[in-house]
């Protein structure tokens, strides 16, 4: 086990957070694998300041970090179990999520087809229960492995014990601050099987049957999906969806429609439904509003973007000026899903 880990002081965390804002932490440690993991779980460190970064694609930095920021970069993915039916893969937290779905795609391992693209590392991708296309990571998770950080044991947490929600899980509720995740381990599956519900998934191949489409086109339309409508960070910071689409129950949509007849919805399986927050951030007026070095982006008005210079607390007084216009117009109250430091 290494006895020591080399500590960066007032380090730039711009190459660190895809809104590319070029805020310092007070002390930098990156952590390369389980033993360096586990010293670090056992150490001094852990009585300053702690924040467990991986890709910082889903993180508003407001200001230095003046304590210890500890960069998960443990690579490695393993097929740990195989059946007829599916397979268990184990990824070290460090792991770029695309790399990934790369990696499954590539082995025909269905079930994370539709996610191709996210940025970030797959450790974080339980805390934010990340999703799209009409899959979420809780569909194929089975659990985490990682070390509380307050009585620095290990655990490993089930995927219910996990407690994921629409962009949520316990990572951001009871054990918010205080949880490193080290591994994650995902079930899936090794018969064709896909999710084709989305509306330009179902226009795309919706009249093709199964036999006649392949793993490698779903993933590839979808990269072309998202390269198409959402910037690329490293041009244009910025950390995805800004806000959760807002859920209203039956009768405050049949409210909402007397007014805003064209306004976007999705019937949910709670019998609720949930508001596209992008609609109603556009029909306020911001998408391509740029206000500084701040702005909606111009194809899609729930990304809010960097041109370049622009602070942590410029973007998050940029965000709350949406979320005042989209309560005063429509009554709804928008919740950031990114994580605000």
């Amino acid at each position: 086990m290494n006895s020591e880990l080399l500590i960066k002081e007032d380090y730039s965390l711009r190459d660190y957070n895809t809104f590319n804002l070029d805020t310092t932490a007070k002390k930098f440690i990156e952590l390369k694998d389980d033993d360096e993991i586990e010293y670090f779980i056992q150490s001094e460190f852990l009585k300053e300041g702690i924040l467990i970064l991986g890709g910082g694609s889903n993180l508003l930095l407001l200001n230095d970090f003046n304590g210890i920021v500890a960069h998960l970069s443990n690579k490695g993915i393993r097929v740990l179990n195989e059946s007829v039916e599916d397979v268990i893969v184990e990824c070290e937290a460090g792991e770029i999520w695309d790399d990934v779905v790369s990696f499954c795609v590539e082995n025909k391992f269905y079930g994370i087809e539709n996610l191709a693209l996210i940025p970030g590392t797959i450790g974080a991708a339980p805390i934010q229960n990340i999703g799209a296309y009409g899959v979420e990571i809780k569909d194929v998770l089975v659990s985490v492995e990682g070390f509380d950080l307050i009585s620095r044991e290990k655990r490993v947490l089930t995927v219910a014990e996990c407690e994921l929600d629409y962009r949520s899980s316990i990572f951001k509720t009871t054990l918010k601050g205080r949880f490193l995740i080290s591994k994650v381990k995902l079930r899936l599956s090794r018969k064709k099987k896909f999710h084709l519900n989305y509306r330009a998934l179902n226009e795309k191949f919706g009249k093709r049957s199964v036999d006649q489409i392949s793993i490698e086109d779903v993933s590839s339309y979808i990269k072309k999906i998202r390269t198409e409508k959402l910037p690329d960070y490293k041009i244009l910071g910025n950390a995805g969806s800004f806000f959760k689409n807002p859920e209203v129950s039956p009768e405050q949509l049949a409210e909402l429609k007397k007014e805003h007849h064209d306004i976007v919805s999705f019937a949910t399986t709670a019998g609720t439904y949930k508001l596209a927050a992008g609609w109603l951030i556009e029909e306020c007026g911001f998408k391509g509003k740029r206000i500084g070095n701040v702005s909606c982006y111009e194809k899609q008005a729930l990304v809010i973007v960097n041109h370049g210079g622009a602070t942590g607390k410029e973007i998050k007084e940029y965000s709350e000026r949406i979320q005042g216009a989209v309560k005063n117009k429509f009554g709804i109250n928008l919740t950031p899903e990114v994580n605000i430091i």
